[in-house]
């Protein structure tokens, strides 16, 4: 059985199952990245709740794991050398899992280093610029009166939508026919958008056919039902 004892993470959350992966998350855009991606890989793991409403991001326990304080992180007890090995930032995570499972980020040099451009305009674009829309739109930045801080966040994230709308245009998935981490990045921050945000109308939605089609086929699938709702929420 693995030994998780020096990380301090495991004396708040206590690991009952230490040979599974270890996930600190919460259901948020950025979280249900690892969720998704460990039920579609069929990897063993074990969630854990971080809840924001406890600060739980900010107790020293998670801070040991994660210094930046954000959701994911995990610890993975059979690491490289068969050595723990614990990550954070959802990007790494997923290239990560990728790694080990062998699924989702093809072989091909040319095209793995594809679908990591495709994860980079998520972790660089998307996800920046969606959650600010959402900060102006739905959250505290709704109140001011100076509605510039808002549009200019909704006309940059209809941008990225006509950017990821004209390359699924004549594909399937973001890399063409195979499902990648790059598609596990993005759409659950689209769904986010026009979902919890209640952006869509804000931002044209309606125009993006191409991505409205692939978030369709993405909430279908049985892994992404199960990983959006993991770990569960109070």
């Amino acid at each position: 059985m693995a030994d998780l004892s020096d990380f301090p993470i495991t004396r708040k959350w206590p690991a009952q199952y230490p040979d599974r992966i270890q996930l600190y998350s919460l259901p948020t855009p950025n979280g249900v990245k690892a969720s998704i991606m460990l039920e579609e890989t069929g990897l063993p793991y074990e969630a854990h709740l971080v809840d924001f409403g406890s600060n739980d991001q900010l107790s020293p326990a998670f801070l040991s794991l994660n210094p930046n304080n954000k959701i994911p992180a995990i610890i993975d007890p059979q690491g490289p050398g068969g050595k723990p090995l614990p990550l954070f930032e959802s990007g790494a995570i997923l290239v990560y899992l990728a790694g080990k499972s062998g699924r989702f980020l093809p072989d091909d040099v040319a095209a793995r280093y594809e679908t990591l451009q495709w994860l980079m305009f998520q972790m660089g674009g998307v996800g920046p610029m969606f959650g600010q829309l959402g900060f102006f739109h739905k959250f505290a930045g709704k109140e001011y009166e100076d509605k510039r801080p808002r549009d200019r966040y909704a006309a940059e994230s209809r941008r990225l939508l006509k950017v990821l709308d004209q390359r699924l245009a004549e594909r399937s998935w973001i890399m063409g026919d195979d499902y990648t981490i790059a598609d596990i990045a993005t759409f659950p921050w689209v769904r986010n958008l026009v979902g919890f945000y209640g952006a869509g109308d804000l931002v044209g939605y309606a125009d993006f056919k191409h991505v409205q089609r692939a978030l369709d086929a993405f909430v279908a699938r049985p892994a992404v039902k199960a990983g959006l709702d993991i770990p569960k929420r109070p």
